[in-house]
């Protein structure tokens, strides 16, 4: 099996966290063969062009016309440490999740969260003063927001679950998702400001979620139906195999039966002469069948 089929069985038979990961680094490669391609022919426009359509913008405009960016630009990155440790995080906190909640539930927190880090950071930057003169050329890309919705969800769902942690010993996974937040959402708020929104967003959408699970109510339930429709749409179809039985003429039908009988009678000749035991496995096994029809 070649490692293309590997991979293929891998994201198939995988978990939704897999599935999400592998999508990542998918898009991660693809970019940066076409942004390879861009630096050979001398035409960085190339890379430019190829990013822009997986980026979300911030301003509403640009945003009508690439809606679907909304989705895409949650699994966009354009340099490898940063798809590193949004994967890391992701992997870490997404098997704590799938040990409590199902899969399903995971991908609804992973992409409404993404949704909600994209919807805050455009309404800031649409809203805030500081953002006026940025608008129209801010984009955002990156897993971040829908990684932090993942974990503040499972931080807020079991807050006394401990890991083990180097150096540190074991620690509640709460002060672990509080640490996260404040180190990569709040300190230093003017260095990637609109990442740093579109974290708020998510850590905002994890908690809710959770908050609403409590009280019996599953918000990406809906989302869910969604990408069930849109699955089954491009799921290729099994294909019917269709057989043709051929309907046997009466002649055909009267000779296979006198052959038949023919045979009975030449078992039922040998039995009066041998004995039953006289008979082959096979011949014992017609005569079975034969008996069992009669009955």
């Amino acid at each position: 099996m070649g490692i293309w089929d590997e991979i293929k069985l891998t994201f198939r038979n995988g978990s939704n966290l897999t599935r999400l990961i592998y999508i990542n680094i998918v898009v991660f490669v693809v970019l940066s063969i076409v942004a390879g391609i861009g630096f050979l022919l001398n035409n960085q426009e190339i890379s430019g062009k190829a990013l822009d359509l997986f980026s979300v913008p911030a301003s509403f405009n640009a945003l009508l016309l690439k809606p679907w960016t909304l989705i895409t630009y949650m699994f966009t990155h354009k340099d490898i440490w940063h798809i590193l440790f949004n994967m890391l995080w992701l992997y870490w906190f997404g098997r704590i999740f799938l040990e409590y909640l199902d899969e399903r539930k995971l991908v609804a927190v992973y992409l409404l969260g993404g949704i909600s880090g994209a919807l805050v950071y455009i309404l800031s930057f649409n809203v805030f003063p500081a953002f006026t003169g940025v608008v129209a050329d801010s984009v955002a890309i990156g897993a971040s927001a829908s990684v932090m919705a993942v974990v503040i969800a499972i931080a807020t769902y079991v807050p006394d679950y401990t890991v083990q942690l180097f150096l540190f010993g074991r620690i509640k996974i709460k002060y672990m998702a509080l640490a996260i937040f404040i180190l990569t959402s709040i300190m230093d708020f003017s260095v990637n400001s609109g990442g740093k929104l579109a974290h708020i967003g998510g850590a905002f959408f994890g908690y809710f979620y959770i908050i609403s699970l409590r009280h019996g109510h599953d918000i990406g339930k809906g989302f869910n139906r969604i990408i069930d429709f849109f699955v089954t749409i491009f799921k290729p179809r099994k294909k019917l195999k269709v057989t043709y039985k051929k309907v046997a003429t009466e002649y055909e039908y009267n000779k296979i039966k006198a052959e038949h009988q023919k045979r009975i009678n030449n078992i039922l000749e040998k039995i009066s002469k041998g004995g039953y035991e006289s008979l082959t496995k096979e011949e014992k096994e017609t005569l079975f069948k034969e008996s069992q029809k009669k009955n």
